[in-house]
């Protein structure tokens, strides 16, 4: 019946198609299309194939979920909603004329609060049901690595995020544009590696300024993201870096990777503690230019994907 069906759509569609372009002739009024547009319209929802879809669809919906802030993991991102797309679900499974879920059609649901609704404060992971990580490469020493790294990013085609520190970057500009032009994001990491907590507010906004200054010169892109080196904050610091359309970025992994671990003993540090939405800590050392690689394989095989912050953080499934 269903394939009787078809062949009656398809028979009345092409007569519709040729006599519409028949302008000496054509029997059929703008009324007369649209009545059959809509028959056909009625004929496709009364399909049990479109009823099964959209019955099955009310279970898979999801809300979506705004961002807020954690008593312990302070600012987290919200995550988009799900809503199945019955009308283009049907389209994909029509051909076979049966329900396979493989072929559903999602729309994503964007949250009402999003990161930047919400006041300042810190960012140490991503949304904890997302399953992706992120790598944070802090850059203000261990110039020498970068190629070695970049190489093995690129290699298995991994974008990571690099905090960069103002001074390092105006030493090392070609370096810069090179982990801008393979398309990692750079971040702010303080012009020359202070203690930001014990610096005053006009010293703290110049830290962050002046670096930003420097990236934007070089990149010709503002820094969205701020990582305090060592980690060291202040509410201060924090309000500092909001009040520049910035967020602070801090870490729920760490390689310890300073400390010239083996290569075993750096992965045991962070495989084992990988977690949605996870930051994964790292500097241009010899330990992360020859553990990158099975850190990247072992973070896949866990099923696993790796992102950059910004993706990390979006609202995005």
């Amino acid at each position: 019946m269903y394939r009787y069906q078809r062949i009656i759509h398809l028979i009345v569609f092409t007569w519709i198609v040729i006599m519409t372009f028949n302008v000496d002739h054509n029997p059929f009024t703008a009324n007369d299309i649209n009545m059959v547009s809509e028959t056909m319209s009625v004929t496709k929802k009364e399909d049990p194939l479109y009823r099964e879809i959209s019955e099955k669809s009310a279970s898979l919906s999801e809300q979506p979920q705004n961002a807020y802030i954690d008593e312990v993991w302070k600012k987290t991102p919200g995550r988009n909603g799900l809503n199945v797309n019955i009308g283009e679900s049907y389209d994909k499974m029509k051909k076979k004329g049966v329900y396979n879920k493989s072929l559903l059609v999602f729309d994503q649901i964007p949250p009402e609060k999003k990161l930047t609704d919400l006041p300042a404060s810190p960012i140490y992971r991503g949304h904890p049901e997302k399953k992706a990580v992120s790598f944070l490469i802090n850059v203000s020493w261990g110039t020498e690595h970068i190629p070695d790294i970049l190489n093995v990013l690129k290699e298995h085609d991994v974008k990571a995020t690099f905090f960069i520190e103002g001074k390092w970057a105006k030493e090392n500009v070609n370096l810069v544009k090179m982990i801008d032009e393979q398309g990692h994001v750079i971040g702010n990491h303080a012009y020359n590696h202070p203690v930001m907590s014990r610096l005053s507010q006009e010293e703290i906004d110049e830290q962050i300024m002046q670096t930003n200054d420097v990236l934007h010169a070089i990149t010709g892109k503002d820094p969205k993201w701020f990582a305090p080196p060592s980690g060291d904050y202040t509410d201060e610091v924090v309000q500092s870096a909001h009040d520049l359309a910035m967020e602070t970025i801090l870490w729920t992994v760490d390689t310890v990777d300073w400390k010239n671990p083996s290569v075993s003993v750096m992965m045991n540090r962070v495989v084992p503690n990988l977690h949605p939405g996870a930051m994964i800590l790292m500097h241009p050392t010899v330990p992360v230019v020859n553990g990158l690689q099975p850190m990247i394989t072992e973070i896949r095989k866990s099923g696993y994907k790796i992102s950059t912050v910004k993706e990390l953080l979006s609202e995005e499934r």
